[in-house]
């Protein structure tokens, strides 16, 4: 492929640390300065060269024509649903013809929807492309809070708006990046999380520190807001970097007040009589500690039901009346079992338990009020009708509502597209129909073989292969494996219609389940965290070596893809075993660990990664550093780094300056490339058009480097 004119090369400045006797030489330092000409000139300079030489790929347009053929083969993306009282129905959508998702509420499953928020109409406006981060409608319905933010920065502006008329009511409030609206039982009055204000000269490590919850009637002014928890309330113990929320039970009688060690899953927790809290004379009382290992909580009529794996690695339910809690004698309601407990919520009718058998999903009910676990009072499981994924609660999702009987989820599986299901209190499963059908719903030729591999110290990884039907084991296929292995979060099954242009191409995607994954719960994610986290690049090294002996593909036609924390998996196992892979894809990648904590959310990140205060931390971070382990005149495989250059989630520059050190190291004569959106972030709220240029440029990439024909220059 010709190269044509040629990006700058980057100067290297070295600067050294010390850190326990340890010397970290960081070449381009610099580069953390986004606003040095010299930097940005860089940036755009190898944005462009990388654009340029994804353009020129033979194959590139047809692959990028065939994703937006099949994503716009539905006449709606629906997410997000919420169930109100009153047969209300809110979900954002995004049709065909859409560039970005919409907020809208119909009147029951076959009502017309009413469009509130049309992020695309603001982009008009402005320029820039806007999307709506969170959302929350008031008890009745009649009101509904939402944020919005704009080129992908995550920095939400909360409004209110009035869903008869259509109206913003009150003025619109910044600094709500975390959302975390709740809504007294009248809809008068609003709790929310508020990000303080960073004033001239204060480091950025301070963004998400001191948030606090504010109180504030609807429709009046910010400066009438006042706090009810944080640490702006004394004498609670709460930590500068710890993150407060607050839930008021519908009933009116409890205001709950978490508290989030950053990325920590373990959660704090709170109670106080919900009127003390609003009248501005809270009276909270810790419940739990991070200690009691709590990672999920529901409550319903003063009960409160908690998932720990406190003596149960794979978590068990306990209940605790609020009247006269006390955990040292909270029932166990479900008990722990092979299965891991990943989630609960309360419905009218009963408890809900999410459970995962492996990485699929399994639902489970127990009627309220039946007393500690027994024969007698087990939860019941609920047969769906696909094997496959689904989540009751977590960010965004609302499955159940304590008014109301039953729940509705989102269930999809590896060749099952994502529909979305009621769930009745008779244990009835039937499809809302919220989400339209495709014709690419369910290809009868795509399955997935579930292995499970060994790894360096016998551990069994399991690992799910997506792959066409009859797929020929001649080593010759172009393969994919994907990973992420952070914080528990385990990759479960989940159906995307891109993948379906890779299959076409005659690839295979694979999905490995390291440790530091969840997927069979506490003990295996602690397996591959912090000091133990080299544990998950080996494990998926392992993955990569069994791919290939089973003939699904060879190195020169493997390729590795992470994003997020998951550029820890696949920047790890290429600096390991370069040689082993033909191209490496790390998608806004946390590459640069040694020096996470000088971002502003490095410091959220601390209980997930470690810290370079202590020496145990050093060495783990040291250890999990992509940037710090490359070598110089070592022969890299090809490189595509993208990144949103508003990304605040990782910050831009663990990219650029991880491309930069490879572009100086690498000697195998293979592309390092760099593509950079300067009006994205870490790809929350980035528009269609943004998404699937994208992804076309990876996988085309991929097949490029894969020597595949059809797409070599």
């Amino acid at each position: 492929m010709a190269q044509g004119s040629q990006p700058p090369v980057a100067v290297v400045r070295n600067v050294t640390d010390t850190f326990f006797g340890t010397q970290v030489d960081d070449p381009y330092r610099y580069f953390e300065n986004r606003a040095d000409p010299e930097v940005v000139k860089w940036m755009k300079a190898h944005d462009q060269h990388a654009r340029s030489q994804l353009a020129r790929i033979p194959g590139r347009n047809a692959l990028l024509e065939k994703i937006v053929r099949y994503d716009s083969s539905v006449s709606d993306r629906v997410a997000q649903v919420t169930r109100v009282p009153g047969d209300l129905y809110f979900s954002e959508r995004r049709g065909a013809a859409d560039n970005q998702f919409k907020l809208y509420v119909r009147q029951g499953l076959t009502g017309a929807d009413k469009l509130l928020v049309d992020p695309e109409a603001i982009e008009k406006k402005t320029g820039q492309p806007h999307a709506i981060n969170w959302y929350s409608p008031s008890p009745d319905g009649r009101l509904v809070a939402y944020g919005l933010s704009s080129g992908g920065s995550e920095a939400a502006v909360l409004h209110v708006m009035d869903t008869r008329t259509g109206k913003a009511v009150g003025r619109p409030v910044d600094r709500a990046d975390y959302g975390g609206v709740g809504w007294t039982a009248d809809g008068k009055t609003l709790v929310f999380i508020r990000l303080q204000a960073m004033r001239k000269g204060m480091p950025e490590t301070m963004k998400y520190q001191h948030s606090q919850v504010l109180a504030m009637k609807v429709g009046q002014p910010i400066a009438s807001a006042r706090p009810v928890f944080g640490t702006a309330i004394k004498g609670l113990g709460i930590g500068a970097a710890e993150s407060p929320y607050v839930q008021l039970t519908p009933d009116g009688r409890w205001a709950l007040g978490y508290v989030f060690n950053g990325t920590q899953r373990e959660v704090g927790l709170f109670v106080a009589p919900q009127r003390g809290v609003l009248e501005g004379n809270p009276r909270w009382k810790r419940l739990l500690a991070a200690a009691d290992a709590v990672t999920g909580v529901a409550y319903f009529d003063d009960t409160l039901y908690m998932v720990t794996h406190k003596g149960a690695p794979r978590s068990q339910v306990l209940a605790m009346s609020l009247k006269a809690p006390d955990l040292k004698t909270a029932q166990v309601v479900v008990p722990s079992s092979d299965r891991v407990v990943v989630n609960v919520a309360a419905a009218a009718d009963a408890l809900y338990i999410e459970t995962r058998d492996g990485n699929v999903k399994r639902l489970f009910k127990r009627a309220h009020g039946a007393g500690a676990a027994g024969a007698a009072t087990a939860a019941v499981e609920v047969p769906l009708p696909v094997e496959g994924s689904f989540e009751l609660a977590g960010e965004g999702i609302r499955s159940a509502h304590p008014a109301l009987p039953g729940v509705v989820i989102d269930l999809q599986g590896w060749n099952r597209a994502r529909q979305i299901f009621a769930v009745a209190a008779d244990g009835s499963v039937t499809n809302t129909g919220l989400q339209p059908a495709g014709p690419f719903d369910a290809p009868a030729d795509v399955v997935a073989t579930e292995v499970k591999v060994k790894s360096h110290d016998g551990a069994m990884v399991p690992m799910s292969i997506v792959h066409k039907k009859g797929v020929a084991l001649d080593g010759n296929n172009p393969t994919i494996l994907w990973g992420y292995a952070s914080y528990g979060i385990t990759e479960e099954p989940f159906y995307s219609v891109n993948r379906l242009a890779w299959l076409d191409a005659g690839g295979v995607y694979a999905f490995a389940n390291p440790r530091g994954s969840g997927v069979y719960g506490e003990d295996w994610y602690k397996g591959g965290f912090q000091a133990t986290k080299p544990n998950s690049w080996k494990d998926f090294i392992a993955c990569a070596e069994y791919l290939v002996a089973q003939k699904y593909t060879r190195p020169a036609r493997l390729g590795i893809f992470g994003g997020s924390a998951g550029g820890i998996l696949v920047g790890r196992a290429m600096t390991e075993r370069p040689e082993l892979f033909a191209a490496v894809v790390p998608a806004v990648g946390a590459l640069d660990a040694i020096r996470w904590e000088v971002s502003a959310n490095g410091i959220p990140n601390i209980p997930e990664f470690g810290s370079v205060k202590t020496e145990a931390g050093f060495r783990a971070l040291l250890a999990m550093s992509t940037y710090a382990n490359i070598k110089p005149g070592t022969a890299y495989p090809a490189v595509l780094l993208t990144h949103g250059v508003n990304d605040p989630r990782v910050d831009v520059w663990e990219s650029t300056k991880t491309a930069a050190r490879l572009m100086a190291a690498t000697t195998s004569g293979k592309p390092v490339l760099i593509r950079l959106d300067f009006d994205a972030g870490h790809g929350v709220g980035s528009t269609k058009k943004q998404q699937l240029e994208e992804r076309a440029d990876i996988f085309a990439f991929m097949l490029w480097q894969m020597g595949v024909p059809g797409y070599q220059p």
